[in-house]
């Protein structure tokens, strides 16, 4: 009690959240994203171009606006692996990681 007659309050202690458990996969999942994020640019720019010249204007001889299209065609198929590539790895890493918490209990 103070000296009118109150019950004084404190404020209760709030500890920080300690993440440092959680910095390992904290890391693998940045890792991970940087990963998928330099493959989904190059991937899809480098087989644009390479199917491009390599591909549709050498064996198979088409014309240049011919080859613009089919190569656009491959990079947007080589986007949607990338993606469908990040998705199956980030679900099972995520399942890696439940398997792990509960192999500690």
């Amino acid at each position: 009690m103070d000296n009118y007659g109150n019950c004084a309050m404190t404020p209760p202690t709030q500890m920080a959240p300690d993440f440092r458990g959680n910095e390992s996969s904290l890391v693998s999942a940045l890792k991970t994203l940087l990963f998928f994020t330099v493959l989904m640019v190059t991937v899809p720019i480098g087989l644009y171009f390479a199917s491009k010249t390599y591909l549709f204007e050498g064996p198979f001889q088409m014309s240049s606006s011919d080859s613009y299209f089919y190569a656009a065609i491959v990079a947007v198929l080589a986007v949607h692996v990338v993606l469908a590539l990040f998705v199956y790895v980030a679900w099972n890493e995520g399942s890696v990681a439940k398997r792990k918490e509960g192999k500690h209990d």
